[in-house]
């Protein structure tokens, strides 16, 4: 069984091109042409030297002596918090930009939930002086405010969204609007493992450099290039699908994605796809979907920015449907006390997406031995104004 995109774009029954006929010329573009561009010589050496050199890879695997006392296993953190603009996002948008060049594009596009994705986007086309449009949902444009305010100042515009909830999804729908009305000189850099293919595929590969890396780490490390779990949170997914690449074929490794529940699963205010959802369309690929009966999509809910999606990319629906890998969910306030606990023991402020993955070893059982990976997809200081309001609530 394979766990990759198959030629048609598919993984398993998910995926596809479900796309309106005016979006057509520009997917069709990027599907004939992004695996002959992303894997010649030319292309992997420029992106190689800039994630090196601009980036600052590779990101560190830091083992937690502290957090293994409490959880009882060998615990490694991959610190994607250390790289330029504070998260995994960099990975992407540095391969889509030299994407988007070669392309002939020099006018870019981007959704953002949390901001880290606009920051990202923005960082790369202010260093190649490429106009940058990032659509925010309004009320992500006021819990992520310096986000946008370092959007600013690398040059880019931010469109807040006033429809739905005024989240990522929003976000989302307006970007593909804007797409279908610029297809000539406009390149859509997709922040995560969502979209038409080739999206999805394109954006893991760019993300896989996490888990490539933590196969060469822990070999230094350890002896062994396996780990017996890796844990990423999960919303779209593109920094689980990172962490996961390298190890999909591997049925050793446990692969455990961590969906927000929110205030809890039936609340009523979550985002636990995989407890919630069903087999939809949404954004242009076949995929779970919270939604009603008739098809109109649920709202979702999450502290956390990055998690607020009403879906999981294609990729993650069949993970799951396989039992490739382990889905749970943990509440805002088990993702708090998982950030509380992480800055006690390592001085280290997570962001709370990365959060949502350490809350999960309270859930897991390991034995002394086992590796175990957390893949620290962003850095806390986003979060602050919402860190503290909590913790001051709790003193």
């Amino acid at each position: 069984m394979s766990y990759h995109v198959d030629q048609n774009g598919y993984y398993g029954r998910f995926g596809g091109a479900f796309i309106p006929e005016m979006m057509y010329p520009n997917v069709d573009e990027l599907r004939n042409r992004y695996l002959e561009i992303i894997e010649s010589e030319e292309f992997r050496k420029e992106y190689t030297d800039l994630l090196r050199d601009y980036v600052g890879r590779p990101s560190p695997l830091y083992f937690s002596n502290r957090l293994s006392q409490q959880y009882g296993a060998q615990i490694y953190l991959k610190r994607e918090d250390l790289n330029h603009t504070g998260s995994h996002k960099i990975n992407n948008t540095v391969g889509q930009i030299l994407l988007a060049k070669r392309l002939g594009k020099h006018r870019i596009i981007a959704e953002t939930g949390a901001g880290q994705h606009g920051v990202a986007t923005a960082t790369v086309c202010s260093r190649e002086g490429l106009q940058c449009i990032v659509y925010m949902g309004a009320l992500d444009v006021s819990r992520q405010a310096p986000n946008v305010e370092k959007m600013k100042m690398l040059g880019a515009e931010v469109r807040p969204v006033y429809s739905g909830n005024q989240t990522l999804k929003d976000a989302t729908n307006e970007a593909i609007r804007d797409w279908i009305n610029h297809p000539e000189d406009t390149h859509y850099i997709i922040g995560s493992v969502v979209g038409p293919h080739p999206y999805p595929d394109m954006v893991a590969r760019f993300q896989a450099i996490i888990s490539q890396e933590m196969r060469q780490q822990l070999k230094e490390k350890t002896g062994f290039e396996l780990p017996n779990a890796v844990i990423a949170c999960v919303g779209g997914g593109s920094n689980a699908a990172g962490a996961f690449y390298h190890f999909l074929d591997d049925k050793a490794v446990k692969l455990i994605a961590v969906e927000a529940a929110g205030k809890g699963i039936d609340t009523g205010e979550s985002a636990a796809t995989t407890a919630l959802g069903k087999t939809g369309v949404l954004h242009g690929s076949k995929s779970l979907l919270m939604q009603t009966e008739d098809g109109q999509i649920i709202e979702p809910y999450s502290i956390s920015a990055g998690l607020d999606y009403p879906g999981i990319g294609p990729m993650h629906a069949n993970l799951y449907e396989t039992g490739r890998a382990q889905f749970m969910s943990v509440t805002d306030e088990e993702t708090l006390e998982a950030a509380y606990n992480l800055t006690e023991k390592e001085g280290i402020i997570p962001a709370l997406e990365s959060a949502h993955a350490l809350a999960a070893l309270e859930k897991l059982k390991f034995t002394s031995g086992e590796v175990v990976v957390v893949n620290i997809s962003g850095r806390g200081d986003k979060d602050m104004e919402t860190y503290l309001k909590h913790f001051h609530a709790k003193q």
